[in-house]
């Protein structure tokens, strides 16, 4: 009896602990994007949904994301399942006239779990293909270089980073989507990230962006002449 009323207590608390975890972090941005949906600004929209690398971008670049068409939706730490959750809330909603997606390498470092690389494409493609149903441009990154992560050292990256970056690649190809291909601009001689354009090996510093934002830009340039 005791052991029941145990299991039954469980079910009704399961609800409120679910809703505590908020897994794809669809809080992070519900209020900004709500301010901005009742701006009604005239000014097309680029969002970037991404993970540290694009949330980070504004530290030390300050000035890139004050041009008033690009918003940041990158959240730290995050995984392309948790992105293609909130990707409607945070991309769609909006009603951008494009979308910058970069992710996948949280995904290769096992940030919620272990992973295939064919996994992680096909949650990119699904972003992807959501994109394109509701007529936004669909621009895709490469990942960035990383030899190691200083949060995960038993995993060594540098193959599944250019197995991913390929199919990426070749699925713009394929379906006419733009590329930024940041990794060739910003890897070394061993495929990990320059030592000058990084404070840990994953993520750039103000260098870093440096090197990417000129060529997300053109990106983004080529896809509004469309």
């Amino acid at each position: 009896m005791q052991q029941h009323l145990q299991i039954l207590l469980l079910s009704l608390l399961l609800p409120f602990f679910a809703a505590g975890q908020d897994w794809a972090n669809l809080s992070r941005y519900q209020m900004d994007n709500q301010a901005l949906r009742e701006a009604n600004t005239e000014i097309p929209k680029v969002v970037f949904m991404g993970n540290s690398i694009t949330e980070g971008w504004p530290g030390h670049v300050p000035g890139f994301f004050q041009n008033p068409a690009y918003v940041n939706r990158g959240i730290s730490g995050q995984t392309t399942p948790q992105m293609l959750v909130r990707f409607r809330q945070d991309v769609i909603a909006l009603q951008p006239v494009a979308v910058v997606i970069l992710a996948g390498i949280n995904d290769i470092a096992g940030n919620t779990g272990p992973t295939t690389v064919t996994a992680i494409m096909d949650n990119i493609t699904s972003m992807a293909e959501l994109a394109k149903a509701n007529g936004i441009e669909v621009i895709l990154c490469s990942v960035l270089p990383a030899a190691a992560f200083p949060w995960a050292p038993d995993i060594e990256p540098i193959a599944e980073v250019l197995a991913l970056n390929s199919m990426i690649k070749a699925y713009c190809g394929v379906n006419n989507f733009t590329y930024v291909d940041y990794f060739s601009a910003m890897a070394d001689a061993e495929n990990g990230l320059q030592a000058a354009l990084t404070y840990d090996g994953v993520h750039p510093n103000k260098a870093g962006y440096e090197v990417m934002a000129p060529l997300v830009e053109a990106a983004i340039e080529e896809v509004l002449v469309k």
